[in-house]
């Protein structure tokens, strides 16, 4: 990301030079933003199945990813122009703030506290906390049914807060580094569930059908956001504008079908609302 900056600010200076105009105002007078980047760090998760998932050849594919690359793409920068890189819930906007990462496309849902830190550009799905057990705990059938059981959340995700605090229901939370070690979690029976976003819950199920069961009885709604560098207005509106292409040519359902169609998913084929860029 880094060279990132210094390729933006040569190409202001080789425009002040064409120009002829004092070279200290003409840089300072201009906004950076990611619109004009040549090139991107992205992060992504590299855990979670369906969304971003490392390979054993270092390869990270996915839903999060294929979004990315599209967003990429339509802010002008090749899919040879991009590198990933791995993020967690826990250091998403550290990251993002110290200039790790130029853009955050990891199941990133937007809140008014993230907000204070991060522009969000989007969102570009719009998904439903679920639950997923164990296939043979046939007896929960909805969050409700969670009371007096324990339920994990990933390092930095803020899905138990939301049954416990949010919904009042006297749960057990517990948290492991990352949902992928919720759900090994789960399989061990160390917790009775995992709650989160359904797209994540879709991808760990995909992966181990015979071994767990959704619930598939959502109860809230996860707007997963674009993270960009704090006060970015401009690069804001171009991802905006990229997500609407995404989903007016049909690229958002063929993601969509690709990652989660075997899994019985309910998903949004839809344009979401945007939140907004400022």
């Amino acid at each position: 990301m880094r060279s990132r900056h210094r390729r933006i600010t040569a190409a202001a200076l080789a425009a002040v030079a064409v120009l002829g105009l004092p070279a200290c105002s003409a840089v300072l007078g201009e906004e950076e933003s990611l619109v004009d980047a040549t090139s991107l760090t992205i992060g992504v998760k590299t855990d979670q199945p369906g969304l971003g998932l490392k390979d054993e050849n270092g390869d990270i594919t996915g839903f999060d990813v294929d979004v990315a690359l599209y967003i990429a793409g339509r802010l002008g920068v090749s899919a040879d122009d991009v590198e990933f890189t791995g993020v967690t819930s826990a250091d998403r906007e550290e990251k993002l703030i110290d200039g790790d990462v130029d853009m955050v496309v990891a199941t990133y849902s937007i809140t008014p506290v993230r907000k204070t830190q991060v522009t969000f550009g989007g969102p570009y799905y719009v998904a439903k906390q679920d639950v997923l057990v164990r296939a043979e705990d046939t007896g929960i059938q909805g969050v409700r049914d969670l009371e007096g059981l324990s339920v994990c959340q990933g390092a930095g995700s803020n899905s138990a807060a939301r049954i416990a605090e949010g919904l009042g229901i006297g749960i057990r939370k517990t948290e492991e580094p990352s949902y992928s070690a919720c759900i090994d979690s789960l399989r061990e029976g160390g917790v009775d569930a995992v709650s989160t976003d359904n797209l994540i819950l879709a991808g760990f199920l995909a992966e181990d059908p015979s071994a767990f069961r959704f619930v598939n009885n959502p109860f809230t709604d996860e707007k997963y956001g674009v993270g960009l560098p704090y006060g970015d207005v401009r690069a804001c509106e171009a991802v905006n504008k990229a997500i609407s292409l995404m989903y007016q040519e049909g690229k958002a359902k063929e993601f969509l079908d690709t990652w989660f169609g075997e899994t019985g998913l309910q998903r949004v084929e839809s344009v979401p609302q945007f939140e907004g860029c400022v």
